[in-house]
C-alpha cells in the first residue's frame, strides 16, 4: 500500500472540514463559510477561523487566529486540540477520522514508528521539551523579569509552552495553561526529566491552580543546568532562587535541582573543584545543604555554602533590592571568585 503524505492528508481533511471541525473544535460554531471557534486548542470564543470550502482566498480546511496570528491546516488542529506531541500520532488520529487503512511499517525502526511515549517518562519529557519554544520574547520571560530576573543570557533549558496541560489532584477535569519547562539533564546534556511551572496568561505571576509545578522524568542526580561548570558553580533547589544569584554572579554555571531531596543527591561534574550551596532558609535547605557537603567533601571537592538574608535568594532580590543580595553574596565567596564571577556586576 502506498503511504499517504501528511500533504494528502491535509488535503482529504479539507475535503471534509465542517465535520472535522464539529468533531476536534467542538465549542465553535459555523459562520457561513466558516467555522467559528476561540483557539486551535477548542476554546470558546470568535477569534480562530476555518475555512470550511475552497476559495480564491485559499483551500478549504485552513485557519487563522486573529487573536494570536497563528495558523495552519486541520492537521495542526487535530494536534492542538488533543495535545499530541508525537506527529506520527497525529497522521494516525487523522487517518482514523477519514476511516483510511494505517500505512505498513518501515522495513527498518524508525523515529515514525514510536510509539506514545509512557506518561511522566524521560522520552515524554523531551517531546515536551521538543515541542515548546525559546522563552525570548515569551510570557516566561515576563514572569522571570517580574521577579526582578534580567539575566537571561545561556537559558537555553528554559522553554515557553503556551497550553501545557494540568491534571488536578483529585481528578478533577485536565486544564491548560501556559508553563515555563525546564529541561533536566544528566552530566553528558541528555534529557532525563522536565519540569513545568504554569503560569497565568499575562505571565504576572504564577497560575491560580493547586499544584504550580510538577516535574517528570527521571531527576535523582540530574538537574536543569543553566552554564558550563567548570571548577565552580553553584547549586540549589529553585530555578527563580538560581537565576536570583545568577544576577550578581553572571558568569558562574548554576544547577537548580528542583526539590531539596534532589539538590542533597545532585552528582557532581568531574571538573569541579569548588561548589556553592545555595540554600533556602527552611529545615529541608538545611537537610540538603549538610548532606550536600559530606558528599561533596568525600570527592574532594570545596563546598561553601550561600545562605540568604530571607527565604531565599529570590526573596532577597525582590524584597531587599539587588545591591542588597549583592551584598550578601559578595562576603561569602571565596575571595578569587569575588574577583572572578563578580567584576562584572560590582
Amino acid at each position: 500500500m502506498a503511504r499517504i503524505d501528511a500533504s494528502d492528508l491535509a488535503h482529504r481533511l479539507g475535503r471534509q472540514a465542517e465535520a472535522v471541525c464539529r468533531h476536534y473544535l467542538s465549542n465553535g460554531r459555523r459562520q457561513g463559510g466558516y467555522w467559528q471557534v476561540g483557539d486551535v486548542r477548542n476554546a470558546k470564543g470568535r477569534s480562530m477561523f476555518v475555512r470550511l470550502r475552497d476559495t480564491p482566498k485559499g483551500p478549504a480546511g485552513k485557519w487563522n487566529d486573529a487573536a494570536t496570528g497563528e495558523h495552519g491546516d486541520l492537521l495542526d488542529v487535530i494536534r492542538e486540540s488533543l495535545g499530541l506531541i508525537d506527529f506520527t500520532d497525529v497522521l494516525e488520529e487523522a487517518r482514523s477520522f477519514l476511516s483510511m487503512p494505517q500505512p505498513e511499517p518501515p522495513p527498518a525502526p524508525s523515529r515514525q514508528g514510536r510509539a506514545p511515549a509512557p506518561s511522566g517518562s524521560s522520552e515524554a519529557a523531551r517531546r515536551l521539551f521538543a515541542v515548546s519554544q525559546p522563552i525570548a520574547g515569551t510570557i516566561v520571560e515576563t514572569y522571570l523579569r517580574k521577579r526582578g530576573i534580567t539575566a537571561l543570557h545561556g537559558t537555553g533549558s528554559l522553554r515557553f509552552h503556551p497550553r501545557c496541560y494540568y491534571r488536578p489532584e483529585d481528578d478533577g477535569p485536565t486544564e491548560t495553561w501556559p508553563a515555563m519547562i525546564a529541561a533536566v539533564t544528566d552530566l553528558g546534556g541528555t534529557i532525563s526529566g522536565a519540569h513545568r511551572t504554569w503560569l497565568s496568561p499575562d505571565g504576572s505571576d504564577k497560575a491560580p491552580i493547586d499544584t504550580q509545578r510538577k516535574a517528570m522524568g527521571d531527576l535523582l542526580g540530574h538537574a536543569v543546568r543553566i552554564g558550563v561548570p567548570g571548577d565552580v558553580m553553584a547549586a540549589g533547589e529553585g530555578i527563580e532562587t538560581m537565576l536570583s544569584l545568577r544576577q550578581v554572579v553572571p558568569d558562574m554555571a548554576i544547577a537548580p535541582a528542583l526539590s531539596a531531596a534532589h539538590l542533597a543527591a545532585i552528582l557532581f561534574p568531574s571538573t569541579l573543584r569548588r561548589l556553592y550551596i545555595v540554600r533556602d532558609n527552611d529545615p529541608a535547605g538545611d537537610g540538603a545543604r549538610d548532606n550536600l557537603i559530606e558528599r561533596a567533601n568525600a570527592a574532594g571537592i570545596e563546598a561553601i555554602v550561600l545562605s540568604p538574608a530571607l527565604g531565599d535568594c529570590n526573596e532577597d532580590l525582590r524584597l531587599l533590592g539587588l545591591d542588597a543580595l549583592r551584598s550578601g553574596i559578595r562576603v561569602q565567596l571565596a575571595p578569587q571568585d569575588v574577583a572572578r564571577f563578580m567584576a562584572v556586576a560590582a
